[in-house]
């Protein structure tokens, strides 16, 4: 029986992930290194531990992650201070569901609290919460299950009775490794199968969340 639902953010509940690609990139040019799109892609909801090593690897071993990701950070803010962040669409009429049907909700990113919290404010959605958990609170980010266990604990219920909701292959692989049914609403690009193997369900969109609940 499933007793809440943990969402991630950027990608499932806001279309940041677009913002993310875009300002890695030009950060990235800006400082001097050659990343691509497809490089920013790689990263998505992955942890520092693991993106480092993983650009310095595609892009150039030089590169200089942390200095690339401030810079990043400094972009994306004054593009959203100045336009907003853009909820996905169905986003509220699910978590106004999910609350009527009095499941818990949760949250799981690798954004930091304050900007979560600011984003969803903006968005409107940030009173629905009844826990935000972020990898600043765990030892392990994403693809680890870390922060699904201690959402999950927040929240009051064990693994088997929450669904995560994800649009990223490392949001997936560490909500299932997490023991949550995974699904998964894919935003910059399609699962493989490897993917597709860990997923409870694949959906077209936030509003068909609710066929699963």
């Amino acid at each position: 029986m499933i007793k809440a639902v943990v969402f991630d953010m950027d990608g499932t509940l806001l279309d940041t992930e677009k913002l993310y690609r875009r300002f890695w990139v030009e950060a990235a040019r800006r400082l001097g290194y050659p990343m691509e799109d497809r490089h920013a892609l790689m990263i998505r909801s992955m942890a520092a531990a693991y993106a480092e090593p993983l650009l310095r690897a595609e892009v150039c071993d030089s590169f200089d992650y942390h200095g690339v990701r401030a810079l990043r950070r400094e972009l994306m803010e004054a593009y959203i201070d100045a336009h907003g962040v853009e909820p996905k669409p169905g986003m509220l009429e699910l978590l106004g569901e999910i609350r009527r049907r009095g499941l818990r909700i949760g949250l799981a990113t690798a954004t930091p609290e304050e900007r979560a919290r600011k984003y969803l404010r903006m968005a409107g959605a940030e009173a629905y919460f009844d826990a935000i958990t972020c990898a600043s609170m765990v030892a392990r980010g994403k693809p680890a299950p870390d922060i699904y266990l201690l959402a999950v604990q927040r929240l009051g219920v064990l693994p088997e009775e929450a669904i995560a909701v994800e649009d990223a292959p490392s949001g997936i692989r560490a909500a299932h490794a997490a023991g949550l049914g995974a699904v998964m609403i894919p935003d910059q690009d399609q699962p493989d199968e490897e993917t597709r193997a860990l997923c409870l369900a694949v959906l077209p969109s936030l509003s068909a969340v609710k066929m699963i609940l």
